[in-house]
């Protein structure tokens, strides 16, 4: 079953001061999904640097999401659809690691706020900025 895969970026917005992003963002997370090692060690590098959030503050806003989602790990096959991936489209690696995990892992939707929305990715991957 196609569902939705999260980047960390939209994710973020669950512990930030925006308010209309936050409740878009979590709107959106009743309906579940899937995110990856990669977009859980993104969320807490900047949980870490950008909000300075303690280490059980970062468990708790993160317990939920791998409670009730699907987590794909990143592996060999991960990194090497990775690659493919940056050198189609020109994404970065870390972007491309989402990317790869989101198809790996049968996703029809990859929300993302910084990936170029609207693109189809593998004729079976939609991504899109839900704050549009």
């Amino acid at each position: 079953m196609a569902s939705a895969f999260y980047d960390s970026n939209t994710l973020l917005y669950m512990i930030s001061s925006d308010a209309t992003k936050a409740g878009r963002i979590e709107a959106l997370l009743v309906g579940g999904g899937v995110v990856s090692v990669q977009v859980l060690n993104e969320f807490t590098a900047v949980a870490r640097r950008k909000f300075s959030l303690p280490w059980p503050e970062i468990e708790v806003a993160l317990d939920p999401i791998k409670e009730a989602f699907e987590v794909e790990p990143v592996t060999l096959e991960t990194y090497d659809l990775a690659v493919t991936v940056a050198q189609r489209f020109g994404y970065t690696i870390y972007d491309s690691l989402i990317i790869a995990a989101a198809l790996i892992a049968g996703c029809d939707t990859l929300y993302s706020e910084d990936m170029q929305h609207g693109q189809v990715v593998a004729d079976r991957l939609t991504i899109l900025n839900p704050f549009l």
